[in-house]
């Protein structure tokens, strides 16, 4: 009778995980290419952003240090000599209109082109008068300019009608009139110049009855708007 050889036991764990097989050599090449490259990329993407990051902070910077601050536009005198010489009787033709604006530059380290510069004055938002500055000029930095003028003659369009309600506002108190300044402005940072912009200043001048501007709107800072 032959006796059957005995069965060897069997492994549990080796039925349930099979052994694994290792991976080729090329298969671990492949995966430490791979993630070299990903460190790298990572590590240029992180040198770029911190860049980007250090040349944005220097823009911040320069620009609120040298950011252009618009022209301050103040009124200095305003006078109709008329109005107090017999009560201005004696007509528009006679009349003339003297005045005195300036323009201050406040910036650091910019200066300001003035193209163009138009001076207007309004009676009840009527034009009365006004003239053109014929030469552009250069303002430097850290300072004023004086535009001063009569308008008289053929720079002085007053009515008959509009002196007569002049004199009537006279005899009731201020006689309010408006100067506004149109300019066209470049600013200029070193070499460099801006676009050009169109600045428009409001300046109310009340006159009393000796046709002097009232100390309370001497050197009175105008209002304006720039675009």
């Amino acid at each position: 009778m032959q006796h059957s050889k005995p069965e060897l036991p069997v492994n549990r764990r080796d039925q349930d995980h099979p052994v694994r097989r290792h991976h080729s050599a090329s298969y671990y090449a492949h995966r430490v290419k791979d993630s070299l490259t990903t460190r790298v990329s990572k590590l240029i993407c992180s040198i770029f952003l911190g860049l980007l990051a250090i040349v944005g902070l220097i823009t911040f910077i320069l620009w609120l240090s040298l950011r252009p601050h618009r022209p301050h536009i103040f009124l200095n005198d305003f006078s109709v000599p008329a109005l107090g010489h017999g009560g201005g009787d004696g007509g528009p033709e006679n009349a003339q209109i003297n005045f005195k604006v300036t323009a201050r530059n406040s910036n650091q380290g910019i200066g300001i082109y003035y193209d163009a510069n138009q001076v207007t004055v309004y009676y009840r938002e009527k034009s009365v008068g006004g003239y053109q500055v014929s030469t552009p000029f250069y303002q430097q930095p850290k300072n004023s300019t004086l535009f001063a003028s009569t308008l008289s003659g053929s720079s002085l369009t007053l009515t008959e009608s509009q002196w007569k309600q002049i004199l009537h506002d006279r005899s009731r108190g201020p006689v309010i009139f408006r100067l506004e300044l149109a300019a066209t402005i470049r600013f200029k940072i070193s070499s460099w110049n801006s676009k050009h912009h169109r600045l428009h200043a409001n300046c109310p001048a009340g006159l009393g009855q000796d046709g002097m501007l009232l100390p309370v709107y001497r050197d009175k800072r105008c209002s304006f708007y720039f675009y």
